[in-house]
């Protein structure tokens, strides 16, 4: 049976197949050549918007307007003004986009040896917590690829992380806060020590994002912030949960700092202040820092348990009503503060009832500042006294009405003999130095989402607004003016900012003459419980500090 031959088509198919791939590539290539000024001009356009939208998330939502109307305000001056303005604007954008748009202008450049053997041993150390024996394609295994797991990563001049996006299973349980503190601690020891991480955690999207933080600085002393009535600085953070800036001098020029603002008053949800650290912490002058600050708008009364006399400079200032550093001086001033406080309140309750705004006396704030009220505790045990923390219940749990701010520093050491009124009503808490991980969530109720610094100055922690997040903290420089190891120039800034003397300083001392005492003047204490109204707190209810001191 003869064969009939192939159709050309098929005997030679090939050769024509081949031919016409050769075309198609040819056309393609010359409408790449054609095309490519386009290509690479839409690709720096779109290269330039990502750079905008990052650049408008990063900025602060106080300062988005500024910065929108200083680009509107350019546009309208070169498209408006300018002659042949659009021309020029449409040009320059053409060129910024072929020029962001080039090949290799934003390809990432790929880790180094050193650096993908970091990588690799990161990926490795989370494999453990990453993977289920049940997971038929787990995205953590030993010897894996760290690619699919490290969406991003960047790297400092000397080669150590300096940002990471971590990918998880769905199953990891990152609602848990042991589970995460694990993650934490391999993440922090495997990317290098002696730095500051911040841990952001997307729960939705499984993803983990690892951030080193810049150092807080530790130089900015004590100065007239530009507040609210009712504001107080406690310190400066990181502009992450934080929305607002202030501007304050440092090292000779004015920066604007975000800081950690603390709201007071009758409207306040946190009316109240807890500062608890190690010795020499800084927690002292976190509350001479305060007190500086409430000294412009209120009266301030301190009592001082440790007897060290760190609030010697306020003695005798314009609104400091005592400082008072003995048991008799401490009960008798915070007995007065009690009774203070019902009048307040009572005497706000009748001027609404008669339709009259409050008084002017009510509406004026009052700081009482307790630094290390277990000291007193104790010595009041010893003698038989009542606690001077039981004094506290009043203004604890009537001060927001009456305008009355408590603030209570105390150590680790003396944390346990807290009052219960003094733990529920402080919902503002601040923890200053060292503490372990337990400490932290016994203070600040949550762990914050950094890890520690490895040297910490004084004035440096942590703070917590009620169920707000936590945020780092560095409390402004505010030492003792009269301590012999402040500086002259921290010195004169503190002394600059304290109310004119308007009483006897600490060193001057009533004199007698022929035995007879010498006339010395009423404290403002005293003059304040004189002011107190008779009919609204019986006079035998009303004890004044220098018949208490008499009597101790």
């Amino acid at each position: 049976m003869a064969r009939r031959p192939l159709p050309r088509i098929l005997s030679n198919g090939s050769a024509h197949l081949a031919r016409s791939r050769d075309l198609a590539r040819t056309a393609a290539d010359g409408a790449t050549d054609v095309l490519h000024p386009l290509i690479t001009i839409t690709r720096g356009l779109r290269r330039l918007a990502a750079a905008g939208r990052r650049k408008w998330a990063d900025t602060p939502k106080d300062q988005r307007a500024s910065l929108f109307l200083v680009v509107a305000s350019l546009v309208v001056v070169v498209v408006a003004l300018v002659p042949y303005g659009p021309l020029l604007a449409v040009i320059g954008l053409m060129a910024a986009a072929a020029w962001h748009g080039r090949e290799g202008a934003g390809a990432p450049v790929g880790p180094d040896e050193a650096q993908r053997k970091r990588l690799q041993a990161l990926y490795e150390a989370l494999v453990p917590y990453f993977t289920a024996a049940e997971d038929p394609a787990p995205l953590y295994t030993h010897g894996g690829d760290w690619q699919k797991a490290f969406t991003e990563y960047g790297f400092d001049d000397s080669g150590r992380l300096q940002r990471l996006e971590i990918h998880y299973p769905a199953y990891f349980t990152d609602g848990e806060a042991e589970s995460r503190a694990r993650i934490e601690r391999v993440v922090h020891s495997k990317s290098g020590r002696g730095r500051e991480y911040l841990f952001d955690w997307d729960e939705e999207g499984n993803q983990l994002t690892v951030t080193v933080l810049t150092p807080l600085p530790t130089d900015i002393t004590a100065q007239r912030f530009v507040t609210a009535p009712g504001e107080l600085v406690l310190g400066f953070t990181d502009p992450t949960h934080v929305q607002r800036t202030l501007p304050v001098e440092h090292r000779e020029e004015q920066r604007d700092i975000p800081p950690v603002v603390w709201r007071t008053g009758t409207r306040s949800t946190e009316p109240h202040l807890l500062a608890v650290g190690e010795p020499g912490s800084g927690t002292t002058t976190l509350l001479r820092s305060l007190a500086i600050q409430a000294l412009r708008y209120g009266d301030v009364l301190i009592v001082e348990g440790s007897g060290t006399d760190e609030y010697a400079c306020l003695t005798g200032r314009d609104g400091v009503l005592a400082v008072e550093c003995g048991l008799a001086g401490a009960l008798a001033g915070l007995e007065w503060a009690a009774h203070e406080t019902e009048r307040r309140l009572i005497a706000a309750n009748r001027a609404r009832q008669a339709g009259h705004p409050p008084p002017e006396d009510t509406r004026r704030p009052l700081w009482i500042l307790l630094d290390r009220p277990s000291a007193l505790g104790h010595v009041a045990a010893a003698d038989g006294d009542r606690d001077p923390q039981s004094l506290l219940q009043v203004p604890l749990r009537h001060g927001r009405p009456a305008n009355v701010t408590i603030v209570v520093a105390e150590q680790f050491d003396g944390l346990d003999t807290l009052s219960d009124a003094v733990r529920q009503h402080t919902r503002a808490r601040v923890l200053l130095g060292s503490a372990t991980p337990e400490q932290l969530v016994q203070v600040l109720g949550t762990r914050p989402r950094t890890t520690p610094t490895p040297d910490i100055p004084p004035g440096r922690g942590y703070a917590r607004l009620g169920a707000g997040p936590v945020h780092r903290l560095q409390v402004p420089a505010t030492p003792d003016p009269y301590d012999e190891a402040t500086t002259e120039i921290h010195r004169q800034t503190v002394l600059d900012l304290l109310p004119v003397r308007t009483g006897p300083a600490p060193d001057e001392v009533p004199t007698q003459t022929d035995g007879v005492s010498a006339e010395v003047e009423s404290t403002p204490l005293e003059k304040a419980t004189a002011r107190v109204d008779k009919d609204v707190i019986p006079a035998k209810d009303v004890i004044p500090a220098k018949a208490a001191v008499a009597e101790g």
